[in-house]
């Protein structure tokens, strides 16, 4: 789990227009890795977002900040490049292979979970959270298992089983990320979040380009159609807006207020899936809405007092710099 920069508190408009920007961007984030699925290989997509991004953001900060600002010790280096791969190569990588067949919707109804596995970690490691926070991991379960019965949802491409298996691999991706990002407060990682969050997403880059490789992507720029490459350029974009945004918040904005980006994504998501892509809001994906992000919003409001939960593309972060 992350670990809360200390701040001062805001309100407003100063506080909103950021907190609003996370929901949108972050939520928009399943649609863009669908539309670059369309003609853009998935991996090496991917990959060479984070790879921009990170190139991006590190520049960002030796310009304001100074060239040493990027110095990292081996241990952080290992650190970050542990994380990097667990969470955002693992996760997105699995996630742009499956929204070929899972509507991205219920790609992001699946993902929202995550902090339902962190609370299950909990439990094992000694921990008692409260009431509230039980109650809502037991609905959005519930709320998951009607997502994942066969025939629930009507696939992208292929068939019925390619969902189920897909969505299968969604679950057990974001699994991956939650128990890494439960386990990240034992790893030394660099004081500065965003510091952490550029070579996250270098490591993660370098891996998907990889993995890519190995799997026969090709990059045939020819045949990637504009639409594609609009939703590339929004996702690097999405990059540094939303890590911006969700570490201005930290430092300025109630927690229970920051982690409501846990519930508002998939709402996002299925909205957007249903205006660009014409995914149909069936009976199935209401009640997956319904059920799976109640569920995860009874978790944030019972651990409001407690660390936040990391969700979709939120990295774990250091202790601030004090």
């Amino acid at each position: 789990m992350s670990v809360a920069i200390r701040g001062t508190r805001t309100g407003g408009l100063t506080l909103w227009v950021p907190l609003v920007a996370l929901w949108l961007v972050w939520g928009s984030t399943y649609l863009g890795i669908a539309v670059i699925g369309t003609s853009m290989p998935p991996l090496i997509g991917n990959a060479a977002r984070f790879l921009t991004a990170a190139a991006i953001l590190g520049a960002a900060l030796v310009i304001t900040r100074g060239p040493r600002v990027l110095a990292v010790s081996m241990e952080q280096l290992r650190s970050t490049a542990i994380m990097g791969v667990a969470l955002l190569g693992v996760g997105i990588g699995t996630l742009s292979l499956a929204e070929r067949y899972v509507p991205s919707g219920i790609a992001a109804l699946i993902v929202a979970v995550m902090p339902l596995y962190i609370i299950v970690f909990r439990l094992r490691a000694g921990d008692r959270p409260p009431a509230r926070t039980l109650v809502g991991v037991a609905i959005g379960f519930a709320g998951l298992a009607a997502i994942l019965l066969p025939g629930g949802t009507a696939p992208v491409s292929g068939s019925d089983a390619d969902v189920v298996v897909w969505s299968a691999a969604i679950l057990l991706s974001s699994f991956c990320w939650a128990y890494f990002s439960w386990r990240s407060v034992g790893y030394t990682l660099p004081r500065n979040p965003l510091v952490t969050t550029t070579y996250e997403m270098a490591f993660a880059g370098a891996a998907l380009l990889g993995v890519g490789a190995v799997r026969g992507e090709r990059a045939h720029l020819e045949q990637v159609q504009v639409d594609a490459w609009w939703a590339w350029a929004w996702l690097v974009a999405a990059s540094l807006i939303g890590y911006t945004c969700y570490t201005w918040l930290l430092g300025h904005a109630p927690l229970s207020l920051t982690a409501t980006y846990a519930y508002v994504n998939p709402v996002v998501a299925v909205i957007l899936g249903f205006l660009i892509l014409r995914e149909p809001i069936t009976r199935d994906v209401l009640l997956g809405v319904t059920v799976v992000v109640g569920g995860v919003a009874l978790v944030v409001s019972g651990e409001r007092r407690r660390r936040p939960i990391v969700l979709d593309e939120a990295p774990p972060q250091g202790p601030p710099d004090d």
